[in-house]
């Protein structure tokens, strides 16, 4: 399944949440998502276990005594739901600043905007984002990351302002290399 909308170009392009963005993802991302918290933030890992679980009306360790590969199936299948939404989006954001750092300044670079050297913003987000300028950095950067995850980032970029910026929505929209699937 592939994030596209059939919009005329002055349409609004809707932004996508978490949970959709879990329910298009290619498994493989969440996997990469899932290993980087283990093996670099297990608190993280656990604590999302543990939420998730709670949220689900079970035990964590109902979920914790499953298979590594079943846990992640489980985490994935459960963060897919609208319920799961908000910890869906932590994960996500975790994950981006801390795992993806690289990519994030790189994107913040190419845009021109300012940030910490690790990708969080320093200062306001820009009211508008330069086209040509976005598709430079969107073609540089797909040759260097894997679009699947390049575009989930910037699915989540755009989810910082409300209603996302027209310009990266018309972008993720007709883009067929950003593609979550």
């Amino acid at each position: 399944m592939s994030w596209r909308f059939n919009c005329a170009p002055t349409d609004h392009f809707p932004t996508v949440k978490a949970h959709e963005i879990y329910a298009a993802v290619d498994p493989a991302i969440v996997t990469q998502m899932l290993d980087w918290f283990r093996a670099n933030d297990r608190n993280v890992y656990k604590s999302a276990v543990a939420t998730l679980a709670s949220n689900r009306k079970l035990r964590p360790v109902f979920i914790q005594q499953k298979t590594m590969p079943d846990q992640y199936a489980w985490i994935h299948k459960t963060l897919k739901l609208n319920a799961c939404d908000t910890i869906g989006e932590h994960l996500l954001q975790a994950f981006l600043m801390a795992g993806q750092q690289s990519l994030l300044a790189m994107f913040c670079d190419g845009m021109g905007i300012p940030h910490d050297g690790k990708g969080s913003v320093v200062g306001d987000l820009p009211k508008k984002l330069d086209a040509d300028r976005l598709n430079e950095t969107i073609d540089r950067l797909i040759g260097l990351f894997d679009p699947k995850l390049l575009t989930v980032y910037l699915h989540c970029f755009n989810n910082q302002v409300p209603d996302g910026w027209s310009e990266l929505s018309e972008k993720l929209a007709s883009d067929s290399r950003l593609t979550l699937a």
